[in-house]
């Protein structure tokens, strides 16, 4: 009877111990995995660009390349060929080569700054900011390059004011230190105190015209375009601008003429317009030979009225035409100093006219004179523009 009985305990024990055991052959714990089973990771063999990356890279404002583990150009946005960077399948810049090449073997991070001769731009360089990268050790290296041109351009020209600033307030300055000294010593010499006193004054208003300037750009050149522009009769304006320069025209023997502006009318600020004016046809006259003529003409086009400044002087350079209305720029620089000139005149001239949603453009040849030109919106055209803009808005609204 015992033995019955030990023996149908075994039997269900053993029962118990069959089941749980081809429970867990069944289990994918203890299955086992054959190849096609295997769990599925993304891979990179080096040729190809990982998921996403096409997308980055198109959101990006730089030039932006992604080099293969063969340096083929996998993906190169749309700057990049802009520039001349990539042909085709090709990083054709030596240099970035070369990078790319040392960042895919020690995957350290670089950047610097070259200077690239691209067809875009004829002879002149362009600067580029650049960074090399790898991307996550797929063997893809990722090229960043910024043009930095303008950049560059922008901080020379803040250097040269800087430079020029100092130089135009310093030398007034020190004239000025150096004649009160001169005066001093010879207090007992009339005639030399009446002549040291009056280049004290010469100095003293160049320093004065200097820092008027200054201040007159400096109000200006942050400013909005006029928002509610009043009228202004270009008549009233050119004959007060000429007036202003007659002495020194008359003392050259240049003659001024006016014409065109009798009965026009534009929108503006009659006090920057007439500005703006002199100092062009104060700058004729600075540098027109003795006994040659300025003429002042107003015309109007489709869109435009055009106060133009012609004279017969010098002419300026073909290479210096784009940098004469930068602050102090001057093409001869002992020529401009002894005209009295401050070297603000025309960037003062071109923020005006910025103001009035207008232009100022120039044509000149070496020995043939120069033509500066005032283009101004018609009123009829602005205050189109303007009824647009109020359409646009409510529209929106």
């Amino acid at each position: 009877m015992q033995g019955e009985l030990l023996a149908a305990v075994v039997g269900i024990i053993g029962l118990v111990v069959g089941v749980v055991i081809g429970v867990l052959v069944a289990s994918p714990l203890f299955r086992s995995r054959t190849p096609d089973e295997e769990p599925q990771s993304p891979r990179h063999d080096g040729n190809t660009l990982p998921p996403g990356i096409a997308e980055v890279l198109s959101a990006l404002p730089s030039s932006a390349v992604v080099l293969d583990s063969g340096d083929r150009v996998l993906r190169a946005s749309s700057a990049a060929r802009a520039f001349g960077i990539v042909r085709g399948e090709e990083l054709v810049i030596g240099e970035l080569l070369t990078l790319a090449r040392k960042v895919r073997r020690d995957g350290v991070i670089r950047e610097t700054d070259i200077e690239v001769a691209v067809r875009k731009f004829g002879p002149d360089a362009t600067s580029f900011a650049v960074r090399v990268a790898p991307l996550g050790g797929t063997g893809l290296v990722l090229v960043l390059a910024e043009d930095q041109t303008e950049h560059r351009r922008v901080e020379a020209v803040r250097r040269d004011f800087v430079a020029n600033i100092s130089h135009e307030l310093k030398t007034p300055v020190g004239a000025l230190s150096l004649l009160a000294e001169t005066v001093q010593d010879a207090s007992d010499d009339p005639e030399a105190v009446r002549r040291f006193t009056g280049r004290m004054q010469t100095e003293a208003a160049r320093l004065t015209a200097v820092i008027q300037d200054l201040i007159t750009l400096s109000r200006i050149q942050g400013a909005e375009p006029i928002a509610e522009p009043a009228p202004v009769d270009l008549g009233s304006v050119v004959e007060e601008a000429i007036d202003t320069v007659r002495m020194p025209a008359d003392a050259k023997g240049i003659e001024l003429v006016g014409s065109g502006a009798e009965g026009l009318t534009v929108l503006g600020d009659e006090a920057m317009l007439g500005t703006a004016l002199r100092n062009l046809i104060a700058n004729a006259v600075a540098y027109s030979p003795k006994n040659t003529r300025v003429a002042v003409s107003v015309g109007i086009s489709r869109t435009s009225v055009d106060i133009s400044v012609a004279d017969q002087g010098i002419g300026i350079p073909q290479q210096d035409l784009e940098r004469i209305f930068e602050r102090f720029y001057r093409v001869d620089a002992a020529r401009s100093r002894a005209t009295g000139g401050t070297g603000l005149g025309l960037a003062i001239v071109k923020h005006i006219m910025t103001h009035h949603r207008g232009e100022v453009t120039v044509w000149s040849k070496e020995g043939s004179g120069s033509t500066f030109t005032l283009r101004l919106p018609r009123p009829e055209s602005r205050e189109l523009d303007a009824t647009r803009n109020d359409n646009h808005q409510e529209t929106a609204q």
